[in-house]
């Protein structure tokens, strides 16, 4: 299973970032989404999970959960935007993988066999942080994953 992972686009979905999707099989946005047009965009490629990050306020982001957890191939993940809300033990609790956003950081780090992934921020550039996205690929309970830095 192919899953491509983006956050923190701001209202903004660069043509770089569906060219790095594509091929994916689910994507998941990790919040700060910033309009309900990023995530019907991202649907063209493949069905959208979407959690609700700080700037995703009235009505469409009250829509978005700020916790979710999805499963592929065996393989649970727990998604949030900012992970320092996280209010969980994830290894206790089952998850092999943690998807977060909100510190425009890319980030692939494992602790006590989880996963915590950020694919960084995808939307306008922030301080001197890259613009990327990241690709989880499932196979057989193994989780490989992948930033793509899209300038």
């Amino acid at each position: 299973m192919k899953i491509g992972v983006i956050s923190d686009t701001h209202g903004l979905l660069r043509p770089e970032a569906l060219t790095a999707l594509e091929g994916v099989e689910q994507i998941l946005h990790a919040g700060d989404v910033g309009g309900p047009e990023i995530l019907e965009a991202l649907s063209r490629t493949a069905p959208v999970t979407a959690v609700r990050g700080n700037v995703d306020r009235g009505r469409w982001g009250a829509q978005l959960p700020k916790t979710e957890v999805v499963e592929f191939g065996g393989v649970s993940i727990y998604m949030l935007h900012d992970l320092a809300q996280l209010d969980l033990k994830p290894e206790a609790a089952g998850f092999r993988v943690v998807v977060y956003g909100h510190s425009h950081r890319p980030t692939m780090e494992e602790k006590n066999g989880v996963l915590y992934f950020n694919p960084g921020s995808a939307g306008p550039r922030r301080f001197h942080l890259p613009v990327t996205v990241g690709r989880l690929e499932v196979r057989a309970g193994r989780v490989v994953a992948k930033l793509v830095q899209l300038e």
